[in-house]
């Protein structure tokens, strides 16, 4: 997960840490762009600045000014282009869960949920941390910029990497719990295309999400509303795709040569210490070597969870309709509450220090504390929640005009679907208003941790209420699992 260029609060850091860099400072400051420079020099380059911040604190960078509409405006664009790409996502799936590799190797869907999750776990974090950074003006100068890119993006693919290694792992677990049977060539076939896709998939992205953050940052548009969402257009597309063709590929190679697979594995874990090395150049994403994998790991084992809910789900014929909803609802809501971490985290590098949580913030949470207010973070909760059913309406109109799924628009599976939309983002926003105001009280970087357990928990609540409303229409009688076939 990409942590925010911070280190643990702690000022003891491991060998591998950087006492220059602090866990809640937005980007690397001016004048410490390189580990290279003199001590001395670094002492009195702090002495200066700390001198001119103290003598110019009023004159520092105001947060950008944005109309309630102007907001909605440059969110919704991005909002339909990211929920179009999970349509199709959904309908790629909808596909390839006929495929031999998904019905024999059923563990496959556990990888669904957490290979789609890296978007959360790497590209939204990417995108939020750098769009913060982009707003209090930590990437004008040009060798600061690059310096950020290059040591995230090589950061990056080794997050990919152990996370595609580990979401295998987990997914040859939790499916071999349940049913008690184990098999090697399987196991190493799921390692292989998890690990390929992770990796692949990192990499197309992570350029992507630079170029949307550069030209937001030259086009005047605010990045914290749509890097995000636009991390995610094209990413979940991307992903399964990339992980139907190996996992395909590598099955129709299991008996005649079933070395491939492991070949293929052992291909792109070796290239890992490549990317460490060059990661390590740089002083900030160092650290995050050292510290940044909590949310990585964890983020990626509520996705399983999520994965393993999806893999007993689809392995019920009654219930093949949800495969081409799951993309839809965990997306969007991963999306929609993305951006209000982003746009929160944000507030608070502009108007609060570190470790000190706002008056509004401060006594026990109640969802009126998110919803109900004039601030710019009570409007955009606001915005983010009246999106949901009409952006849901287009997307299900969208699914029914291609023809896809296994469920006809009935009125009550409509009511149904929306309402546990509608309450998977609810709960979403009010627990990013506690999670965000809670780690930056504790003194984490929030751009880092709270977005990969947002997009996690996303899709968690997503297929589970998914599930519960399929089983829900199925025993009330809304029965049409032949549609789409």
């Amino acid at each position: 997960m990409f942590t925010k260029y911070f280190l643990c609060s702690s000022p003891v850091l491991s060998d591998g840490g950087d006492a220059r860099y602090s866990e809640t400072e937005p980007m690397l400051p001016e004048g410490r762009l390189s580990a290279e420079e003199g001590d001395g020099d670094e002492v009195e380059v702090d002495e200066e600045e700390e001198e001119e911040e103290q003598g110019q604190r009023p004159t520092t960078r105001n947060m950008p000014k944005e109309s309630p509409l102007a907001m909605a405006l440059q969110i919704v664009v991005p909002f339909l282009l990211a929920g179009f790409g999970t349509v199709s996502a959904g309908m790629v799936l909808d596909i390839v869960q006929h495929w031999d590799a998904f019905k024999y190797i059923t563990e496959i869907f556990i990888l669904v949920p957490a290979l789609l999750g890296l978007k959360g776990n790497l590209e939204m974090t990417l995108a939020s941390r750098l769009s913060t950074a982009v707003n209090v003006g930590k990437m004008d100068s040009p060798i600061e910029k690059w310096n950020l890119i290059i040591g995230n993006l090589a950061l990056k693919q080794v997050q990919a990497t152990v996370v595609g290694f580990l979401a295998a792992v987990a997914a040859v677990v939790l499916g071999w719990i349940p049913e008690g049977k184990f098999q090697m060539s399987h196991a190493v076939l799921l390692c292989s295309a998890s690990v390929a896709t992770a990796f692949i998939a990192s990499m197309l992205q992570g350029f992507i999400m630079v170029g949307v953050i550069v030209g937001s940052k030259k086009t005047g548009i605010n990045p914290d509303n749509v890097a995000t969402p636009i991390a995610a257009s094209f990413g979940d597309l991307i992903t399964l795709a990339i992980l139907a063709w190996i996992s395909q590929g590598l099955y129709n190679c299991l008996d005649s040569h079933p070395y491939v697979s492991s070949l293929v594995c052992a291909f792109f874990l070796s290239l890992t210490p490549l990317w460490m090395v060059i990661s390590s150049k740089h002083p900030a994403s160092r650290t995050l070597l050292y510290s940044g994998w909590e949310p990585v790991i964890t983020a990626m084992v509520i996705s399983s969870i999520g994965g393993l809910i999806l893999d007993k789900t689809v392995s019920d014929p009654n219930l093949a309709g949800i495969v081409v909803y799951t993309p839809v609802i965990n997306g969007i809501g991963g999306n929609l509450v993305a951006i209000q971490s982003s746009r929160i985290s944000t507030h608070l590098h502009f108007h609060s220090a570190p470790g000190e949580v706002p008056e509004e913030a401060k006594g026990c949470y109640h969802p009126c504390r998110t919803f109900c207010g004039t601030g710019a973070n009570h409007r955009s909760a606001q915005v983010l929640l009246l999106l949901v059913l009409p952006g849901h309406l287009i997307f299900l109109y969208t699914i029914h005009l291609m023809k896809s799924g296994h469920t006809t628009l009935t009125p009550i599976f409509m009511t149904v679907y929306l309402a546990a939309a509608l309450l998977q983002v609810f709960l979403l926003l009010c627990i990013a208003d506690w999670m965000v105001y809670s780690m930056w009280g504790s003194g984490k970087d929030p751009d880092s941790f709270s977005i990969p357990y947002l997009t996690a928990l996303g899709d968690l609540l997503g297929t589970a209420l998914l599930a519960l409303s399929f089983q829900f229409l199925w025993y009330i009688g809304d029965q049409d699992s032949d549609v789409g076939d």
